[in-house]
């Protein structure tokens, strides 16, 4: 059977457009070829991550209680028993996202390439697309440590609705390879203003406020974050100072790093590891472990 050019020029558009509108392809990934990886969105695709940016364990100071839970936590699912979603909660700066990886790493070491735990990090932008990443992460023969930080909703954003699903009450839920760690600086990741116009708007105030916190619920494992005291601080300051091998007149920096603080108007992990970037740039030196 033989077509006229005329038909073969449409046969070939028609071709092209069903080309177009065809679902994509599965995305896929090469697990074994890092222990990190970020998820994004459009095209759909996990990238390793050959080098993650962290702070070593032993420099998080004044967090020890949620240190010890998490770790704990972590090890468990990490061995194939069961653990919980966690949300990390509170102060700004106070090391919420450097414990979750802090954790990870430390975890890894013990373990071999095969059974090595890997941490997905997924922004908070993408969170509609979970299910997606659940699917690709369902069937790889790795354990999954699914982090997200700075979660938060804001009052026209409906997203959150499909974090509850994932995390339970899905048809699949959760899969049982994969955990989910949030940081966020709000206990229910909701802000108290969105929380108060339900309650005055609903004809039934408590239920619209039950559909609001029910999300944090999702979480077995709450921990809380809170400013630090000025001993607090100081060990921060002296322990980056030490690790770094940072010389100089303690009272010197005593004075300064809380001069540093004040300024800023907070105590924290993050002020202080600001103000030990400042001191190692003025002596000349690069922080390297």
């Amino acid at each position: 059977m033989s077509f006229s050019e005329d038909q073969t020029v449409l046969l070939a558009r028609i071709a092209a457009a069903l080309e177009r509108i065809a679902p994509k392809a599965a995305p896929t990934a090469d697990f074994g070829a890092a222990d990190a990886f970020v998820w994004h969105a459009s095209p759909a695709g996990l990238v390793g991550v050959p080098k993650v940016n962290r702070v070593e364990m032993s420099l998080l100071k004044g967090i020890d209680r949620v240190r010890d839970q998490l770790h704990d936590n972590t090890e468990r699912f990490a061995n194939g028993l069961p653990a919980n979603n966690a949300l990390l909660w509170g102060a700004r700066g106070m090391g919420k996202s450097s414990l979750v990886k802090a954790v990870h790493a430390q975890i890894n070491e013990d373990l071999p390439a095969e059974r090595k735990l890997k941490l997905v990090e997924i922004h908070r932008e993408d969170i509609e697309t979970l299910p997606g990443l659940m699917s690709l992460l369902r069937a790889a023969p790795f354990q999954f440590l699914v982090f997200c930080d700075d979660l938060s909703f804001d009052a026209a954003d409906t997203s959150y609705k499909s974090l509850k699903a994932v995390l339970e009450g899905g048809i699949e839920g959760r899969p049982e390879n994969v955990l989910f760690y949030a940081t966020s600086n709000r206990r229910h990741l909701l802000p108290r203003d969105m929380m108060e116009n339900e309650r005055s708007t609903a004809i039934n105030p408590g239920e619209a406020v039950e559909e609001k916190v029910s999300l944090s619920d999702r979480f077995g494992l709450w921990l809380g974050f809170h400013r630090c005291s000025q001993d607090e601080y100081l060990a921060m300051v002296f322990g980056y100072a030490a690790h770094f091998g940072l010389e100089g007149d303690p009272e010197a920096i005593r004075a300064e790093c809380l001069e540093w603080a004040t300024t800023r108007g907070a105590r924290s992990g993050r002020t202080a590891w600001q103000y030990i970037q400042d001191l190692a740039g003025r002596a000349g030196k690069r922080l390297e472990s």
